[in-house]
């Protein structure tokens, strides 16, 4: 690289670009411009600011701890079980409190189980036999209760029987429950306690009420006007589900209870309460379906005065209770905020982009507007050339032509915005290629009168002004207007005048817009 393209080059790092704008007086582009602008802020401002509160830095690393506590008694008298008082140790399981627990609302009992032989339940289908090579000893019976022994059992002269068992005798034979045994269960409350933490703001709540009133809790209940009294009654709860407590507590079912915290630490920490939602998570579409509700069962054992060994079996139908928690919390940070207000700004150059592909392509004078906005820059070598050229082709034309005399120098500038006469040397203005309609360019106004050397001429005026040339013409009812800039050359002209203008003397090469 030469000495001049070093310098050019290092010139050219403290050169300062500019975006060219043009400005369209069309006022349905710049109503749909404005619209999309409008529609754009209030997305911004509404939705990205106020509903979604994007400008705060949040934290939903959420770290929970869940204690719960049923209250509640009842009484049932029974022929498995007689009279007997319910309290929560009888009814609640596990005892401990966590954030599942289980209230028994129906019992299918089974007293007095020992272990011993017998014949298996006849509902169980691979327990059924015809003779004892059915019955393999020691191979246990597919969903059964026990292991086999290698006899087959019949009543009477039935042909077919059941296998014969060890197992805890007699089996379970009872079916479903038709009605709840603790149908009182629905007057039960449970107490769940929350304790919550988001780490990222050091920020601690819990969802009971700060105060120091000892009789809070054993007075009140939970409901909309209430929400930091965590004491729901078991009905309630059911109910806020969309079900009936008696109709699930026969078969049992599964209840979610969701507490849901949305803390904005931009406000007082009061104003950061949970917000509790029920559902029933079993399959209640269908009362007849074999997978709906919930059960499970549990032993109790003793041992009679010989030391034999007993047992009851309670299959416990009930009400699961699952207790879930999630949440998030807010807090204003700078870096968020500028990132959507950023995010917002670029979305802004999305009207522009819109309004520029209905300007250019989808309107009727979009040819007219895309000429305006798209400028073809040439290489000032290729210009020259083209200049040459240009004037080789034209010289014949131009010979017979008259010379016309010298502009001579005005001695400085001009008042009314005429141009300094060094800037008006004699020229020869000639017309490249073919012209459909007349051009004229016969006089120039003050300070020198300066002639032109134009194949075509009509009785119109050509202005000179301060620095630059302004020329008019008027073609099939059509203003046509360009500026000549001595040193730095435009035109415009319109589709009707195609081909090049080119300035000689001093040479320069100017392009017709098509």
């Amino acid at each position: 690289m030469g000495q001049a393209g070093c310098k050019g080059l290092y010139q050219s790092l403290f050169d300062y670009k500019t975006e060219k704008y043009v400005i369209a007086k069309n006022k349905k582009v710049g109503l749909l411009y404005r619209l999309l602008q409008v529609s754009i802020l209030t997305y911004l401002v509404v939705w990205v600011f106020l509903v979604k509160k994007c400008y705060q830095d949040t934290d939903t690393s959420l770290q929970s701890s869940i204690i719960t506590k049923v209250k509640g008694v009842t009484f049932t008298n029974t022929s498995e079980l007689g009279e007997r008082l319910w309290d929560v140790a009888d009814y609640v399981i596990p005892p401990q409190g966590e954030n599942v627990f289980f209230v028994i609302t129906s019992l299918v009992v089974t007293p007095h189980q020992r272990q011993e032989t017998c014949a298996e339940s006849e509902s169980i289908p691979d327990a059924l036999c015809y003779e004892d090579s059915d019955c393999p000893p020691g191979e246990p019976v597919a969903a059964g209760n026990g292991v086999r022994t290698g006899r087959c059992l019949r009543a009477g002269s039935e042909r077919k029987g059941t296998c014969e068992i060890f197992a805890w005798c007699p089996v379970e034979t009872k079916s479903r429950p038709t009605k709840p045994l603790l149908s009182k269960a629905e007057d039960f409350t449970v107490y769940i306690k929350n304790f919550i933490r988001f780490p990222k703001f050091n920020f601690s709540k819990t969802n009971v009420l700060d105060t120091t009133d000892r009789a809070f809790l054993k007075s009140c209940k939970f409901g909309p006007k209430n929400p930091y009294c965590p004491i729901f009654r078991l009905g309630s709860v059911v109910s806020w589900t969309g079900s009936n407590f008696q109709e699930i507590a026969v078969q049992g079912g599964v209840i979610g209870i969701q507490i849901e915290w949305d803390c904005d630490l931009d406000k007082a920490p009061s104003e950061c309460y949970p917000r509790y939602y029920f559902n029933r998570l079993d399959n209640r579409f269908s009362e007849t379906a074999i997978s709906s509700g919930y059960n499970f069962r549990f032993a109790k054992y003793y041992r009679d005065a010989a030391g034999v060994e007993f047992r009851t079996l309670f299959k416990a139908y009930g009400i699961r209770f699952d207790v879930m928690v999630n949440g998030k919390a807010g807090k204003f940070s700078i870096i968020p905020t500028v990132i959507n207000v950023g995010s917002g700004v670029a979305l802004m150059g999305v009207g522009s982009f819109f309004c520029d592909l209905v300007l250019i392509y989808f309107i009727k004078k979009s040819h007219f507007y895309r000429d305006k906005k798209y400028e073809e820059v040439r290489d000032l070598e290729v210009l020259a050339r083209m200049a040459e050229s240009s004037q080789q082709r034209v010289a014949p034309d131009a010979a017979g032509l008259a010379e016309q005399p010298e502009v001579q120098d005005g001695g400085g500038a001009q008042e009314n915005g005429c141009v300094c006469g060094q800037l008006l040397q004699p020229a020869r203005l000639t017309l490249l290629g073919t012209a459909p309609s007349s051009l004229h360019a016969n006089s120039f106004q003050q300070p020198n009168e300066l002639d032109t050397n134009i194949p075509y001429s009509t009785n119109k005026e050509t202005e000179a002004q301060r620095g630059q040339v302004t020329c008019s013409s008027h073609t099939a009812d059509k203003w046509q207007s360009w500026d000549l800039n001595l040193g730095s050359v435009s035109l415009e002209l319109s589709s009707s005048l195609p081909g090049y203008l080119a300035l000689a003397s001093p040479p320069f090469l100017i392009r017709c817009l098509p």
